[in-house]
């Protein structure tokens, strides 16, 4: 299933879960945290029920997770995007991020060229 095969009547959350590649607990913790847009909707069994929004919200959370971004930062951002008109904050916050993302990114770069120069210096040893 992908995020836009996602029921009207929403998914679970250990689908939710598998569609965004978290743990079911790591999407609790972010619901108790306050990072997604909204509480899930609940079945009549009381089962969360994730809508494709969600699943694509998650998607978003999985990205600024995975380049480094702190949850109070995300915390937020998502306090700014329930806000209407609240763009030009939530611009800031990603161009911050964007700046922190780079220079991890060049210093990433940096150690890279350096195993290269290594692994060169040992082929040439090693085809001598």
């Amino acid at each position: 299933m992908t995020v836009t095969e996602v029921p009207a009547g929403g998914v679970t959350i250990s689908a939710a879960a598998e569609l965004s590649g978290l743990s079911v607990d790591t999407l609790r913790y972010y619901e108790k945290e306050g990072l997604s847009l909204h509480r899930p909707e609940r079945s009549a069994s009381g089962q969360r029920r994730y809508t494709e929004e969600d699943v694509r919200w998650l998607g978003t959370l999985v990205m600024l997770r995975r380049t480094g971004m702190p949850i109070r930062d995300i915390r937020r951002f998502v306090d700014l995007y329930r806000i209407e008109g609240s763009e030009p904050q939530r611009l800031a916050i990603l161009e911050a991020h964007r700046e922190h993302v780079l220079e991890e990114l060049n210093e990433v770069q940096t150690h890279l060229d350096a195993i290269n120069r290594k692994i060169n210096h040992y082929k040439e040893m090693v085809n001598e």
